[in-house]
């Protein structure tokens, strides 16, 4: 049982508070919380569960908000919890906790509604992001967690919903009846939807970390999916989803509507959907061997400059056209200016020192290169500190770690709906180091 949640933000100041149960939490934790954060750096970030010296604290970071949540008892679910996690699996991996699982349930919700994180919106949208906590967490235990059953109850902000509530004087959004799936078996669909035009899309949307050394040997490379489902089917239907190759995946996570047993024994997932888009079902796939594009970065440098060239091609074709490539670096401080060109593409560099090459589609008669030259500070001769390359690019129609769909099947619908399939692969931590 959850006692409350506080909403920090990037310089430590409580933004929202939620008590929970009838035993008040002092807002003293978050000053201690705080000055371990600030002593331990981001290493701290990392850990999900704390032990304080009167409670257990859970905290996830968003977009620099913490949302931090406290119990004073040890409870099953925080046994065998490893010290850290990697920000990819926050909210994965089952050893982590019922209760922090829901903590990126209620940061996921909130960011579904205000349509991002930051303390702007937090603190402009105070009131529905404190409705949305009494809906979601009942006496400390997770109550409705679906944001489709939750729009239901809380209307997302809007420009005239701002206005009424100025006019009127009611600050309140919450609806004066329950929705009708809050006293059903499936609650987190509405009942009697009716649809004139049944049809349901699977998306396949991936992420790519990558880490390459500087003698171009590959050290990391893994995979982060989702599988995203944008239904609008009449009725009650019953899904059957099958995947070609599921022993590949790892670290799966589901949407409450799955049914765990067909998935335990067969890799099957068997759901009962919610109306429009939520994600069913997120994955790592873990040790892939090769990476769809190369970036080949050379820096020599003596008497005070530093030659720059950067070569960009596909290693192997995925099957479609990649496009959107950007490759970014950190100018070190000790470069006084930078004289950077390429054959292809567009070469730009921001204030803060940061070079971006907007490279885009890789022709098929030339292979893009970046090339110039780098002058050193005043006394110094040769660069010792090079920088770190991070890559970006987006493939539609493939998916990268190797899953594929089989079949999708539905039941208990009056006409036969339209199914349709798409994959996406985009770069995450894609770092090349030179």
């Amino acid at each position: 049982m959850l006692q409350c949640i506080f909403l920090l933000s990037d310089s430590g100041e409580v933004m929202l508070e939620k008590q929970l149960t009838g035993h008040r939490v002092d807002r003293s934790i978050c000053a201690w919380f705080w000055e371990q954060a600030i002593s331990q750096g981001d290493s701290f970030k990392l850990v999900p569960v704390i032990a304080s010296p009167t409670h257990y604290l859970f905290q996830i970071v968003r977009e620099g908000i913490t949302f931090l949540t406290c119990t004073q008892v040890e409870m099953p679910p925080l046994m065998g919890i490893e010290d850290r996690v990697s920000k990819k699996q926050i909210g994965t991996d089952r050893r982590v906790g019922d209760f922090y699982v829901f903590l990126c349930r209620v940061a996921d919700v909130l960011s579904d509604y205000l349509g991002g994180m930051n303390e702007d919106l937090i603190k402009d949208n105070f009131v529905i992001v404190y409705e949305l906590l009494e809906e979601m967490i009942d006496n400390g235990f997770p109550l409705t967690t679906e944001p489709n059953i939750l729009r239901e109850m809380i209307p997302p902000p809007n420009i005239v919903s701002k206005m009424l509530s100025v006019v009127t004087g009611n600050s309140s959004n919450v609806s004066n009846t329950l929705p009708g799936a809050t006293a059903t078996c499936v609650p987190w669909r509405t009942m009697d939807l009716k649809h004139s035009n049944n049809e349901v899309y699977v998306d396949l949307v991936e992420e790519m970390d990558a880490i390459i050394n500087r003698d171009g040997a590959l050290v990391k490379c893994e995979v982060y999916g989702e599988v995203q489902v944008n239904s609008h089917l009449s009725g009650l239907p019953d899904l059957t989803l099958s995947f070609a190759n599921p022993s590949i995946l790892n670290d799966v996570r589901f949407h409450p509507c799955v049914r765990f047993r067909p998935w335990e024994s067969h890799q099957i997932l068997s759901f009962v959907p919610p109306d429009g888009q939520f994600k069913l079902m997120s994955y790592r796939v873990k040790k892939l061997k090769s990476t769809p594009i190369y970036v080949k970065p050379q820096l020599t440098s003596d008497s005070g400059t530093c030659r720059v060239s950067v070569l960009v091609g596909i290693r192997n074709d995925p099957g479609k056209t990649i496009d959107s490539i950007t490759v970014q670096f950190q100018l070190p401080p000790c470069i006084l200016s930078a004289d950077l060109t390429s054959n292809h593409g567009t070469v730009n560099i921001l204030a803060d020192k940061t070079c971006s090459w907007s490279v885009g589609r890789i022709p098929k008669d030339k292979a893009p290169s970046m090339s110039g030259t780098l002058v050193l500070e005043t006394g110094l001769e040769r660069l010792h500190v090079f920088p770190t390359f991070k890559v970006g690019f987006r493939i539609m129609g493939v998916a990268l770690s190797g899953l594929q769909i089989d079949k999708l099947d539905l039941k208990n619908l009056p006409n036969r709906p339209y199914k349709g399939f798409r994959a996406l692969t985009r770069a995450g931590e894609f770092e090349v180091r030179s």
